[in-house]
């Protein structure tokens, strides 16, 4: 492969990225890559034409699953804060409800930790009010009520619930 056709790969790997990046982070994207202009271009350049040219748009995994695989990584990483912000943007744009985000983030907390999933909750908490999607659920929710599932009890093990 010569210099020039790497360089057509390289730049048509980046418009694909582009817009891909477009569908699933929207403006919030877009905003990470022009911060990162005057810094460091190239990382930029990679967020763009490797992690969406390539990643993003591989067949092996819907986009709403995509996010909730980097909601649960970016919560586990913590301190990843502002990057939660964009892939919570980002879960909405793909489908995922606030009750399926913050479900995820309930889960994170059995093998992140407490501290984590709560950062990522907040996180998420600002995303939703931003959006006006708060409050997010009720005291009921699929047939369940303050945790107990209709008619199975407490909802435990033992007690015939989904553990």
């Amino acid at each position: 492969m010569t210099n020039l056709d790497t360089g057509t790969h390289r730049e048509q790997q980046y418009e694909h990225g582009l817009k891909v990046l477009r569908e699933i982070d929207g403006e919030a994207g877009q905003r990470v890559v022009d911060s990162l202009a005057d810094v460091s271009p190239e990382l930029a350049r990679q967020v763009v034409g490797w992690a969406f040219g390539e990643i993003y748009d591989r067949p092996g995994l819907a986009p709403r699953d995509r996010q909730l695989v980097t909601l649960g990584m970016l919560t586990a990483l913590g301190g990843c804060e502002p990057q939660l912000d964009v892939h919570v943007n980002a879960a909405l744009n793909v489908g995922l409800t606030p009750v399926e985000i913050t479900e995820a983030l309930l889960h994170s907390a059995v093998y992140c930790g407490m501290p984590r999933a709560i950062n990522a909750t907040f996180v998420a908490r600002k995303v939703f009010a931003d959006r006006g999607l708060l409050p997010v659920g009720g005291g009921v929710e699929d047939g369940v009520e303050d945790g107990v599932e209709d008619g199975v009890g407490d909802g435990g093990m033992e007690g015939g619930g989904r553990g």
